[in-house]
């Protein structure tokens, strides 16, 4: 039999509660998880590649039903094809509402039409629908507290940003 790989790719900058979902979620569904951190500098970045790594390992290291999950990054290649070097069968993407739905629909065309590799959608909870990493970033900005709705470690991570 096949093993079942998948990966879920995003800036995870900084990882929310809702992303961590996807991940125990996804990870439940494969025999392997690829989580890809992307470098995207055009969404102005609160941590850089690596610190975002190391978080996200850390945030995994204590929970031992994801321990088939590989953390990878890369900067400037089209997913699918970074898909097609791990031997991925199945992209993983999540939507949140209606804008994220025809975003996707419109990925998943290209990425299938390019690769054939499927692409498995995953419905936030509904309690996790509004959050995103630019609001986390935002409300940062303004000295809000995001604890509640990102890992602890993030949430630390965050706050040491901050007296920077």
């Amino acid at each position: 039999m096949t093993e079942k790989i998948a990966l879920f790719t995003g800036t995870f900058d900084p990882l929310t509660n809702g992303h961590l979902d996807i991940i125990i979620r996804a990870a439940a569904l494969f025999d392997r998880l690829y989580v890809g951190i992307f470098k995207n500098d055009q969404k102005n970045p609160l941590f850089s590649t690596a610190e975002r790594v190391k978080m996200l390992n850390d945030t995994l290291e204590n929970l031992t039903e994801l321990s088939n999950v590989r953390v990878i990054t890369h900067e400037r290649e089209l997913t699918v094809n970074i898909a097609k070097k791990l031997g991925v069968t199945t992209l993983v993407r999540s939507i949140r509402n209606s804008t994220d739905l025809e975003y996707e629909k419109n990925m998943f065309y290209f990425n299938h039409e390019m690769t054939g590799i499927e692409t498995v959608i995953l419905l936030a909870k509904p309690e996790l629908e509004p959050l995103n990493s630019t609001r986390m970033r935002e409300l940062t900005s303004l000295g809000q507290d995001v604890s509640q709705w990102v890992p602890k470690n993030i949430a630390e991570a965050i706050k040491n940003r901050k007296k920077v």
